[in-house]
């Protein structure tokens, strides 16, 4: 009998969302009377995503566990666990929830990911091991010294904006963090980085969506609602 591979994948939700100016955390403002969780949930619930880890607070497990998981009946939400420090300490403590088979690592304050994404993604990473989704970046991009000088403008047709999900093999990204704990290195923003610098992996880039914000700022709850309208 076919073992039928496992995809699974870790929401975040841990974040603090300091540059909201709000004391209600970026992932639970309200978006048209739902918390902006809920949109990310509520995609993966109806993908071929077979099992969510929902990575949050400490504070927060049971608000998420009553208030939405249960609320929202999202029964492929088999854990709700608390982060760490930083990001990708919550993102560990996702993978140890995880054995085997493809895994997506997405941020729960990106409301608008879609079922094509996820399912281009899934393909990618079983085809080059590890995947992101992204788009071509519309503005033209400076790099700027510690005193707010240019010094350099990088070709913007070979510059693209990164986004989640971010999609890998999980016996890749669980080495790739095994390596990177024994290195201790700092500053990690993206979990790309990492099979890339630890086990030299080329990651695959796909064409997500520009609706695919990450609302990080008031304006962008702005954006997000405009979006749902539209939608």
């Amino acid at each position: 009998m076919t073992v039928k591979e496992e995809i699974s994948v870790i929401v975040l939700a841990a974040g603090q969302g300091r540059r909201m100016n709000s004391k209600v955390q970026k992932q639970f403002m309200l978006l048209q009377d739902k918390p902006v969780l809920y949109y990310s949930l509520k995609c993966f619930q109806e993908s071929n995503v077979m099992r969510i880890i929902l990575v949050t607070g400490e504070t927060e497990i049971e608000y998420c566990k009553k208030e939405i998981v249960e609320k929202y009946q999202f029964d492929k939400v088999t854990d709700v666990i608390a982060g760490g420090t930083e990001r990708y300490d919550s993102v560990e403590q996702g993978l140890n929830c995880i054995t085997g088979g493809i895994v997506l690592i997405h941020d729960g304050a990106r409301p608008f990911v879609n079922l094509e994404m996820i399912q281009q993604s899934i393909e990618a990473a079983r085809e080059y091991g590890a995947c992101t989704v992204g788009m071509p970046v519309k503005d033209t991009i400076k790099v700027v010294n510690e005193n707010g000088i240019g010094i350099d403008t990088p070709d913007r047709s070979t510059l693209w904006q990164i986004q989640t999900p971010q999609t890998f093999q999980v016996s890749l990204i669980k080495e790739a963090y095994a390596r990177m704990r024994k290195s201790k290195m700092g500053n990690i923003t993206d979990d790309t980085m990492l099979v890339e610098y630890y086990c030299n992996t080329k990651v695959k880039v796909i064409e997500g969506d520009y609706r695919n914000l990450k609302i990080t700022t008031p304006e962008d709850m702005i954006l997000a609602e405009g979006i749902l309208q539209y939608q």
